[in-house]
């Protein structure tokens, strides 16, 4: 049995659950991984996961949650500009569920309501009908993260949690959208208006958004970043404002990389903000 098996599908794991899953043991050990202590971790984080350095900005770098946040390098992640795409707002494994009566189904026997991950009725009614596109980043992924449109957004929402793992054992036993913490923004582009979640996970997670305030945004902006820990960014788009494209529609995971498209926008006028 692997520890993630004996923490989420034993009883003795489940007691230690939930302090590892706590905020004051996420908290110890963010600032661990934020000093220059921690920095002995990175070379065999690289060799375990076989991130291709290559790819990244890495002077400078003093901890390891300094490399784990690491910039790629201009140009290794093209942005799709085109006018009626959705994009990716970071690398990652993509899943897309429907939405059916507030509900969400990302892994078989796992479900979620889309009025508790947001915690509100109002919002979460406005896309019944409309699709969940699942973001699942792991530790080897890039970790930082773009706004998916152009237009403007809301004031971003926090809501406190705890910090599973996003990885599917835990998703099959805790509804672990809905308990960790996270955040959203409500993004509005021509007609069109989207949710962004970003959702923490074991350990650390820690959400880093540049900016939480209203105001314009960039497809090409920088969103924010996420610390130690794998993470999940949800997008939850209206009903008939767009399509994923056919190889997402079996609603398995399928790795995507930060700014390819992932859908097409319908048709509605008012989208020059895109």
């Amino acid at each position: 049995m692997g520890a993630l098996e004996f923490l989420y599908e034993s009883m003795p794991g489940r007691l230690l659950l939930a302090p590892l899953v706590s905020r004051p043991v996420s908290r110890l050990v963010g600032a661990f991984l934020d000093t220059s202590l921690s920095k002995p971790l990175i070379k065999p984080f690289v060799k375990r996961n076989s991130i291709d350095l290559n790819e990244y900005l890495l002077d400078g770098i003093t901890s390891f949650n300094g490399f784990f946040t690491r910039p790629i390098k201009p140009g290794r992640r093209p942005v799709d500009m085109s006018d009626n795409v959705l994009v990716s707002p970071c690398d990652g494994l993509l899943s897309v569920h429907r939405i059916e009566r507030d509900s969400v189904y990302p892994v078989k026997q796992a479900e979620y309501r889309i009025s508790d991950l947001v915690r509100d009725k109002a919002l979460a009614e406005r896309f019944d009908g409309g699709c969940c596109f699942v973001f699942r980043l792991q530790v080897e992924h890039y970790h930082r993260y773009i706004y998916p449109v152009s237009g403007t957004q809301e004031n971003t929402v926090r809501i406190k949690g705890v910090y599973h793992t996003v990885r599917p054992i835990a998703l099959r036993t805790r509804p672990v959208f809905i308990e960790n913490r996270r955040e959203y923004t409500v993004l509005h582009s021509g007609n069109d208006t989207i949710v962004q979640v970003e959702v923490g996970a074991l350990l650390v997670g820690r959400i880093v958004n540049h900016r939480r305030s209203s105001g314009a945004i960039e497809r090409l902006d920088e969103k924010g970043m996420f610390e130690y820990g794998g993470s999940t960014i949800i997008l939850l788009t209206e009903p008939g404002s767009c399509t994923p494209f056919d190889r997402y529609a079996d609603g398995a995971e399928h790795p995507v990389k930060l700014g390819e498209a992932v859908a097409r926008f319908g048709c509605r006028q008012g989208r020059k903000g895109t």
